[in-house]
């Protein structure tokens, strides 16, 4: 959970209203942040450079009380002082949810970014906006790059999936352009450097800069580094690394042009409207924003920001029944509207009440029903909602039958297992003698390990395993595991689908064929499915198959009700050996999600 630092001072004047420690803790946890710490600059110097209390060195008061304030990590409106002063003078009734707009100018006039297509292989997206005629202080200027640092840390992910620059827009001519350039071709004055620098050498000189290092890794190995221009070919950045000098803010600045380039365009909307909406608040017109229009190479234009309100159905029943409270209409609305969320109702024809509700720019967390009902219950008060007996809740079926499946094979004999759902592509395919045809495997994006590639479309991988790390175990070794697998699916609308399977694996001294097959026998027993002769789909039946992780002739596929459910036979060999094991195996796995 991210943490803001505000001075207290400043937050409560913000507030318009006086606070001791107690009531604001009890403010922040009525709104649902908490008051996370309460420290003094001087603590915070002295922790920053290890000093231990007597050691003092830093002035004789201990400077401004400092609150560190715990906010959601969605919740991207909260994490500077005017965010979260806003956020609660509107929970506290004090103030109305602001209506942000776009300033009213012809599209001729609006400012422009043309974006060149080599952009389209490092940094393919860029949003703009123009503040105008802002005011800052030296407190609001510290919040305003603040704000960008922690958007940067947080929902940006150290800036792989968007970059923020800031402009002093007064010393810049557009129309600007958004390229993708060779390093050496790019010259310019960094910020807070006196000499210019080419790209590449500035890749050198940032290695030794502790703040700035950490992300060179996002472009330093591209052929082609991200760079936006003026209509002077002034450089304003070499997102994501740095600024140019020459177009720095200052608490002087009056026009401030703020561009986010991306990999992710939704993420870049997102930090757009946040810094825009919060800080559009110190602007001679408040919460006005200028657009500015972005053109792509393939003729597509857009305007940004997208400072459009989301509109949401809710309806009262689901609200009030998901908290355990009865509530009216007039109440339900009256709450939201306290969260920033405006809300009206309305009676349908069958005299069902749904809540309208508008959510605003700065609220993106709001995603489904759920998020309203939450805002509802934090509004209403946790503490306030009675405490009632939980209606008695039945299991889903398809864990009922996973227990009495779960229940059966351990008496049986056999141990149970708990296994990764994640491993390499190579236990998946390769190592099993299966061939990876690109179509059934779920695949990681960006692993963390090799070992944790891809989601496991069975669960013979981590049964091997098992077995290959207790080779010395006393034989025979007898376990089984009931675990969800994974495959591609385009029919669902995540493109993937979870079965619940069934595998138990002998081994020992021999293969223990007969064990497994009478294991199957035992487990369809049990969920009364009659063993029947080839052809009938009135029950199961088994049939000679070719599985690759089998040894030929000593395998069989499992048919019922004439669909294929499972496979079981002695382990290959080269598959023991792929997992180095010494011992016969005999491994069998089912579908159980076909008995429902």
């Amino acid at each position: 959970m991210p943490t803001v630092s505000v001075g207290r001072d400043r937050l409560i004047s913000a507030l318009g209203k006086s606070y001791s420690q107690e009531e604001f803790e009890d403010l922040c946890f009525k709104f649902g942040i908490e008051l996370d710490d309460v420290t003094t600059e001087k603590a915070i110097i002295r922790k920053e450079r290890h000093l231990d209390e007597e050691d003092g060195g830093v002035g004789d008061d201990d400077g401004e009380i400092i609150y560190k304030i715990e906010v959601p990590a969605n919740r991207y409106d909260l994490l500077c002082l005017e965010g979260i002063a806003q956020a609660l003078r509107v929970f506290n009734e004090e103030q109305q949810t602001p209506t942000y707009a776009l300033a009213s100018i012809p599209k001729d006039s609006m400012l422009k970014m043309h974006v060149k297509p080599q952009t389209s292989s490092i940094r393919p997206f860029v949003v703009c906006a123009v503040l105008r005629d802002i005011t800052f202080d030296e407190a609001s200027y510290n919040s305003f790059i603040d704000l960008q640092d922690k958007l940067h840390q947080n929902i940006c992910r150290r800036r792989t999936l968007v970059a923020i620059g800031t402009h002093d827009l007064d010393t810049l001519q557009g129309p600007f352009t958004y390229e993708a350039l060779h390093p050496k071709s790019i010259n310019f004055v960094p910020l807070k450097q006196e000499k210019s620098f080419r790209a590449d050498e500035l890749m050198e000189f940032y290695k030794s800069d502790m703040k700035l290092k950490k992300f060179l890794h996002i472009i330093e190995n591209s052929p082609v580094f991200p760079v936006i221009y003026d209509s002077k070919r002034t450089v304003l950045s070499l997102p994501p690394i740095i600024n140019g000098a020459h177009s720095a803010i200052t608490l002087k600045t009056k026009n401030v042009f703020i561009e986010c380039t991306a990999t992710d365009l939704t993420k870049a909307n997102i930090v757009l409207n946040t810094m825009v909406t919060i800080f559009s608040a110190y602007c001679q017109r408040k919460f006005e924003v200028e657009p500015v229009e972005v053109l792509y190479s393939d003729g597509r234009s857009f305007i940004y920001p997208d400072l459009s309100v989301y509109n949401m159905e809710v309806p009262l029943s689901y609200i009030t029944g998901s908290i355990g409270v009865s509530l009216g209409a007039e109440k339900v609305t009256s709450l939201l509207n306290r969260m920033q969320l405006r809300a009206e109702h309305s009676v349908l024809d069958d005299n069902k009440c749904n809540i309208h509700v508008s959510v605003p720019p700065t609220r993106s967390d709001i995603l489904h029903p759920c998020d309203v009902m939450e805002d509802v219950a934090i509004a209403y008060g946790y503490n306030d909602i009675p405490k009632r007996r939980l209606p008695s809740m039945k299991p889903l079926p398809l864990n009922q039958l996973e227990d009495l499946i779960r229940a059966e094979v351990a008496m049986n004999g056999f141990t149970e297992v708990l296994t990764w759902i994640l491993c390499s592509n190579r236990e998946n395919f390769s190592l099993l003698n299966r061939e990876d045809d690109r179509s059934s495997a779920v695949i990681i994006g960006n692993p963390r390990s090799s070992d944790f590639e891809a989601v496991r479309t069975s669960l013979m991988p981590g049964a091997l395993k098992i077995i290959g790390h207790n080779k010395d175990h006393p034989k025979p070794i007898k376990i089984f595991e009931v675990g969800d697998v994974a495959f591609l699916d385009e029919s669902k609308d995540v493109g993937a689908t979870n079965r619940r399977h069934l595998a138990a694996l002998y081994c020992g001294t021999n293969s223990g064929f007969e064990l497994i097959h009478s294991l199957l026998d035992r487990i369809m027993e049990v969920l009364g499915a009659p063993f029947v002769p080839i052809g009938d789909n009135m029950g199961y039946y088994i049939q000679r198959s070719d599985a690759p992780e089998f040894l030929p002739g000593r395998q069989a596929s499992i048919i019922y009700k004439g669909k294929h459910i499972g496979d079981f036979g002695i382990v290959h060999p080269q598959v023991l050996n792929n997992f180095v094991i010494t011992d016969p195996c005999s491994f069998l796995e089912i579908d159980i999600e076909h008995f429902l």
